[in-house]
């Protein structure tokens, strides 16, 4: 019962390590957002490929990425910096913006 037992922490251990790294692979894009100015305003991404974006406010206020396009949004205090993974996209443009400067925090992911 003792082998069996280690056998399958050692298994699960194998398959944390795995999806770990894998989960790695994924391609990282960095958005800064600062009083609704956002760096860069395109983002251009693999198409039909899960990504991650980490998007950093260094405003000294509050910002929020939200895309009603892809149904994202997430509001970020100063000084936090957020992961969000997405779907596979298909080649297109798909608008963010910044909701709490609407006017003049406007970008765009691009997938090709």
């Amino acid at each position: 019962m003792k082998a069996l037992t280690a056998s399958i922490f050692v298994l699960g251990a194998l398959m944390f390590v795995a999806l770990s790294a894998h989960a790695d692979e994924m391609p990282t894009f960095k958005l800064t957002m600062n009083a609704g100015k956002l760096d860069p305003q395109t983002i251009v991404v693999p198409a039909n490929t899960r990504f991650r974006l980490e998007i950093t406010n260094a405003g000294s206020d509050a910002a929020e990425f939200e895309s009603l396009e892809l149904r994202k949004e997430s509001v970020l205090a100063p000084g936090v910096t957020r992961k969000q993974v997405f779907a596979p996209l298909k080649p297109g443009r798909y608008s963010f913006f910044d909701d709490f400067h609407p006017d003049i925090g406007k970008g765009v992911i691009v997938s090709q």
